[in-house]
């Protein structure tokens, strides 16, 4: 699919992307750069890196595919940094939690430049991060979604999307607008509720921990994210968030209102409602 591919941030998502395109063959050589001087060191050990630059810079040097899998605050300016070492027919994407600032400022950072900015989201990942935790399956049978703006290459999408459906993951095509709306329902909110559950246990006997079965663990496993990231995250696409917790809220005050007046028919609508919509993920 490509001649080379750059990956710019080798932690869990780029390390599994370019262990995925290696096992799949879909580039001729996979570059890498890291921030940190360790992270590159290991990256010279790894059979899905054919090699390791100490710049950004000189990374995405010959690159038709450079993919940002960065912060979502260092997004736009690592790509203003890359700016002047980009092929003139590059692809670049990313895969940041957030989509409608990174989206617009990077078309602005790329005005008067023939290269191409597509944000992209694969809807994978763990609680876990860094390259130790990679896995070249990691995107299979998940949902990505391309955020085109106004006017963009439609062969760019074509070519992005034929990309992420390679790797085995279902594509979207949405505004980054629509993106940012839908994430903060069905991956900002969750974390937030998980994180907030296990930070009010956390204010009660240490001892009810050991007691707690699997319920709680799967009901909290995201609550072990980095906090900085997440931080990054909420802040970036907290309009939405906040529309999202305001909605939860008025649920939770039916629930809190169904079980104050005895109301049976209410309670068990709600937990069926929740049932129904479980069985179907």
């Amino acid at each position: 699919m490509f001649q080379q591919i750059t990956i710019l941030g080798p932690g869990l998502l780029g390390a599994s992307l370019a262990m995925a395109v290696k096992e799949r063959g879909l580039a001729t050589r996979v570059v890498t750069w890291s921030r940190r001087p360790e992270s590159r060191a290991k990256c010279l050990n790894q059979s899905w890196c054919d090699a390791v630059l100490d710049t950004p810079e000189q990374a995405v040097v010959g690159s038709d595919l450079v993919v940002i899998c960065t912060p979502v605050q260092t997004i736009v300016p690592l790509l203003v940094q890359i700016r002047p070492a980009l092929a003139t027919d590059a692809l670049i994407t990313d895969v940041g939690s957030t989509k409608s600032l990174i989206c617009r400022e990077a078309r602005s950072a790329l005005e008067g430049h023939s290269a191409t900015f597509l944000g992209a989201h694969p809807m994978a990942g763990s609680e876990q991060a860094g390259m130790e935790h990679a896995q070249s399956d990691l995107f299979e049978k998940a949902a990505c979604m391309l955020t085109p703006l106004d006017q963009a290459s439609s062969a760019a999408i074509v070519k992005l999307s034929a990309f992420w459906e390679t790797l085995g993951m279902t594509v979207s095509i949405v505004s980054p607008e629509k993106h940012d709306e839908i994430v903060a329902h069905v991956s900002h909110l969750p974390h937030l509720l998980a994180s907030t559950l296990c930070g009010y246990l956390a204010t009660q006997d240490d001892t009810w921990r050991t007691l707690a079965g699997g319920g709680l663990r799967d009901t909290t496993r995201v609550a072990s994210g980095d906090p900085q990231l997440w931080k990054q995250i909420l802040e970036q696409n907290s309009d939405e968030v906040l529309r999202a917790i305001e909605g939860f809220e008025q649920q939770l005050h039916h629930l809190k209102t169904a079980l104050l007046n005895q109301n049976s028919l209410g309670i068990v609508a709600q937990l069926e409602r929740g049932k129904t919509f479980r069985d179907q993920l």
